[in-house]
C-alpha cells in the first residue's frame, strides 16, 4: 500500500461563519467547499494555490454525540483541546504586522529559531497557529 499525500485536515470551530471571517477574511485562505449535507455543514478552506484542505467542523453529529460535543466545546473554549496548524510565509515580520493590524490574537511575536523566524496566533475558538519563515 502506498499513500502519497495528506489531502485534508480538520479542526473544530464553534461558529462556521465566524471561522470563515477569520480564516478567509483575516488570514486570506479560500473556501474550497461549503456544502449543506443535511446532517452537517461541510466547510473546507485552503491556502491559495494549495490543494490541501482544512475542514472547519462544528462539534456535533455525526462524529460526536451531544454530550461529547459539549465537552469538546468547553475544552476548545478554554484553549485546552484546540487543533494546531502550521503555515509558512516569505516574510514573517510583514505577515505578523498585517495580522496584528487586522486584530488577530497573537500568542507570541516573531522569534529567531534555528529553522527560521516564526510567531504564534490563535483563532477565535482557541486553535493555535504557527506561522514561519523557514530558512531551509
Amino acid at each position: 500500500m502506498t499513500m502519497n499525500m495528506i489531502s485534508r485536515s480538520q479542526i473544530f470551530v464553534l461558529d462556521q461563519d465566524e471561522a470563515l471571517d477569520f480564516y478567509v477574511g483575516k488570514l486570506g485562505l479560500e473556501v474550497t467547499l461549503d456544502l449543506d449535507l443535511g446532517f452537517m455543514r461541510w466547510l473546507t478552506v485552503n491556502l491559495p494555490g494549495d490543494t490541501r484542505e482544512i475542514l472547519l467542523e462544528k462539534p456535533g453529529p455525526p462524529n460526536l454525540d451531544p454530550a461529547t460535543a459539549e465537552q469538546v466545546r468547553e475544552l476548545l473554549t478554554k484553549g485546552a483541546a484546540g487543533g494546531f496548524l502550521f503555515m509558512t510565509t516569505d516574510d514573517a515580520h510583514k505577515t505578523y504586522e498585517e495580522l496584528v493590524a487586522k486584530g488577530v490574537e497573537v500568542t507570541d511575536g516573531p522569534t529567531e529559531q534555528s529553522y527560521g523566524i516564526d510567531f504564534g496566533i490563535r483563532d477565535p475558538f482557541g486553535n493555535k497557529i504557527r506561522i514561519g519563515q523557514m530558512s531551509t
